[in-house]
């Protein structure tokens, strides 16, 4: 259940990203640098700040801005290839998952699941242009 709960948020997070950037008058941060953290509360907000935090760490890694790589999960033009995407996106959200341990956003008895949810998860999907149920549930 945990692991459809992160990929749901990942692709909504996605595409709601993807909307928005698309759109003209929208100020792009850099990902390596601090942004104040999504203000949203409950699980739904800690999914969201370790999928926003995760999208920044791969975009960092990557040397590009978050829009511009979710921009380019949702098309067949990417700058980089799908492996390369993939273990950007991994290391940053298991990065993401030890920021929010070490804010107290993660209990720790939970770090570890999630942790095993982000190693686990087949990210590669994602890159590809999607994850369905059916990927999640095998």
């Amino acid at each position: 259940m945990l692991v459809a709960v992160l990929v749901a948020s990942v692709a909504l997070l996605v595409a709601e990203l993807a909307t928005s950037a698309a759109h003209e008058g929208v100020e792009i941060e850099n990902p390596c640098g601090t942004r104040a953290p999504f203000p949203g509360s409950g699980i739904d907000g800690v999914t969201q700040r370790i999928v926003l935090d995760g999208l920044d760490g791969a975009a960092c890694r990557l040397h590009t801005s978050r829009e511009e790589l979710v921009l380019s999960l949702g098309n067949g033009k990417r700058r980089w290839d799908a492996r390369t995407i993939e273990t950007a996106l991994r290391a940053g959200l298991l990065r993401a998952v030890d920021d929010a341990e070490q804010r107290g956003d993660l209990p720790s008895f939970l770090a570890p699941l999630v942790r095993r949810v982000v190693e686990s998860t087949p990210l590669e999907k994602l890159v590809e242009g999607g994850i369905s149920l059916r990927d999640l549930l095998g």
